[in-house]
């Protein structure tokens, strides 16, 4: 009957509908396994790949229940599915130099409403997760393993960083000289041109330092370099055994801070806008700046008054400025009211020659409590922590000394190089005893000589020059360090635990506060070596991708560098499923060291030297 399908029909077309469904399956099966485990995206040597999506997500552009397991897959049972990578995309070659939380065209693309006036722009705004980008930061073309330090100081290799246009801009300054394949220092500044040694010593015989050397018998340890170039002048004096935060934002000077990097000076990238800089108070005994063009008048005063926060009690700040010296109107009104505001926040002149002056911080509290009620700026509030730095608002006003400083009219810090190994008196504020300072030191000491021998094989004496500790504590992975190789440590010490960053200073070394769950504050291939100590059992915690930290230490590890993963046994098992995926490669059958304790395993890699397809073609 017309309308009426007959038994052979019917039979055909369930047949039918049964065949397209096994295939539709088969399709979402095999691509789902496709993006999700062997890469998401094209082989990690496939050039000019474009992958911006969720990490974690096992599909691409996706968001799944998966995201929110990636805290949780350390423990996962053998032959469960943990959609572990064979192969990561490559980022296009305009991200050769990406810096997520400091990413212009981010800003853009979110249409973030900030205040260019008071540098909300320069500041970190990292990406949403959906936004992030989940390739391999690839290295620029013709890409070679830096010059070794010292020789680095004074000069790197052109293709690492293809940035002449500072050499151009401040060609009468002396700040770099394009040479050949290289790119000359010849240790010059916007107001030193003629050499920053040079500098330094007309500062110390300003002081009448000993010898003309800033150190001051040692007293004078770390140093805040504000608006620092390309930090030729932290660069200088680390001969001084002093060691210098050079801090510059990612502003018309671009890769000043990659340049510092890239020769082995001490450098981060950060600005004095809005957010406190993420250094605890009282951490350093010198700061400069040179014509660093900034404003210290706006907002009633509140950038000069963070660098009072950070400064230790009778703390310099060195100021070369036309403001200092110029007699037009302009500039002489500005000195009239910075030096009106310096006296109310009790700092007084120490010396002042030519175009520098130099102020220094009182001892105690003596002056502040002998100012006339309502004296502007005001004290901070007897509630307001001064080392809570993490993301937290600068405020136009006087951090008071601890009564412990106050007392002893200073921070009661040895000379260097003793104050390296000597308690600081801010132990007392973790309730750690002098004991417990020196067991740290003397485990880490042990530690570091074990990771030395694992990596002798590897290794000369001028391998490693930049290094991380991605979690410091009380800063002794450094200090062991410290005694084998001429090394520079960046200590990290988390947002969220106890700010021992301050011990970290106390103890003449530098660092900063950070959270892992976001990206680090420099550019790609800027370290030799990172320490992560216990750093992936921690985020796993939070709840933050450990895939994102994965790719985030690749790109901040040179081609070439070491990482030293010290964590649970679960932790570096999994680990080993990305070594593929991230070109790197154990560094022998003996990095894998059971701890003391039972309970930590070491394990050292190795980053390879890849190169795109462009990069060999350049090359060749």
């Amino acid at each position: 009957m017309r309308g009426r399908p007959d038994g052979a029909q019917k039979k055909r077309l369930i047949t039918s509908v049964c065949v397209v469904a096994v295939f539709l399956g088969f399709i979402y099966f095999y691509y789902g396994s496709v993006f999700g485990s062997q890469g998401r995206g094209a082989s990690a040597l496939e050039y000019g790949s474009k992958s911006l999506r969720k990490l974690g997500s096992s599909y691409l552009g996706g968001d799944d229940e998966s995201d929110k397991e990636d805290g949780t897959k350390f423990g996962l049972e053998e032959g469960e599915d943990d959609s572990v990578p064979k192969s990561f995309p490559v980022c296009d070659d305009r991200h050769s130099e990406l810096i997520p939380c400091l990413d212009r065209n981010l800003i853009y693309q979110m249409r973030l409403k900030l205040d260019l006036s008071v540098m909300e722009h320069y500041e970190r705004h990292c990406p949403p997760a959906e936004r992030r980008f989940n390739c391999l930061i690839p290295p620029p073309p013709g890409y070679k393993i830096p010059i070794k330090w010292p020789k680095s100081r004074d000069e790197v290799w052109k293709a690492n960083i293809p940035h002449t246009h500072l050499a151009h801009e401040k060609s009468d300054q002396n700040w770099m000289v394009v040479k050949g394949d290289k790119i000359v220092f010849p240790g010059g500044g916007t107001h030193f041109h003629y050499g920053a040694d040079k500098y330094i010593a007309s500062i110390a015989n300003m002081l009448n330092f000993s010898n003309n050397v800033l150190n001051n018998d040692g007293n004078v340890r770390t140093v805040l370099d504000v608006g620092c170039g390309v930090a030729s002048f932290g660069g200088y004096l680390l001969s001084s055994d002093m060691i210098t935060m050079s801090l510059a934002p990612n502003d018309v000077h671009q890769n000043q801070i990659q340049f510092a990097l890239e020769r082995g000076i001490p450098a981060y990238l950060g600005v004095l806008g809005t957010k406190r800089l993420p250094y605890p108070s009282r951490s350093f005994e010198f700061s400069h700046c040179s014509r660093c063009r900034i404003d210290w008048l706006q907002r009633d005063g509140i950038l000069l008054l963070e660098l009072d926060r950070v400064l230790r009690p009778g703390g310099y700040f060195a100021y070369s400025s036309p403001e200092a010296y110029a007699q037009d109107e302009e500039d002489l009104r500005i000195w009239k009211e910075m030096s009106a505001l310096v006296e109310r926040m009790c700092w007084r002149i120490a010396a002042k020659r030519n175009q520098t002056v130099i102020w220094q911080k009182p001892l105690t509290n003596d002056c502040y409590m002998q100012r006339e009620p309502g004296t502007q700026p005001p004290l901070c509030r007897s509630d307001d922590d001064p080392d809570a730095v993490w993301g937290v608002q600068m405020e136009a006003c006087i951090s008071p000394y601890s009564e412990h400083d106050h007392r002893v009219k200073g921070s009661g810090l040895a000379p260097w190089p003793a104050r390296l190994t000597s308690p600081p008196p801010r132990l007392a504020d973790f309730g750690y005893s002098n004991d417990m300072f020196e067991k740290d030191v003397e485990l880490w000491r042990k530690r570091v000589d074990n990771y030395l021998n694992i990596l002798s094989p590897k290794i000369q004496s001028d391998t490693i020059r930049n290094v991380m500790d991605m979690k410091a504590n009380l800063g002794s992975f450094a200090a062991a360090l410290l005694k084998n190789k001429d090394v520079w440590v960046m200590n990290v010490v988390p947002e969220d635990g106890p700010n021992t960053l301050k011990v970290v200073y106390d103890r003449g070394l530098i660092g900063t506060i950070h959270s892992w769950c976001e990206a680090f504050s420099t550019y790609p291939r800027t370290y030799d070596l990172l320490h992560a100590w216990t750093v992936f059992s921690d985020i796993e915690k939070k709840g933050c991708s450990v895939e994102d930290l994965l790719l985030e230490m690749d790109r901040v590890i040179r081609p070439s560098g070491f990482i030293i993963i010290r964590d649970r046994q679960s932790v570096i098992d999994y680990v080993k499923k990305y070594m593929v995926a991230l070109h790197w490669e154990a560094v022998d059958s003996s990095s894998t060291e059971q701890d003391q304790d039972g309970e930590e395993v070491v394990f050292i890699v190795q980053k390879k030297l890849w190169l795109t397809s462009e990069s060999l073609r350049d090359t060749e």
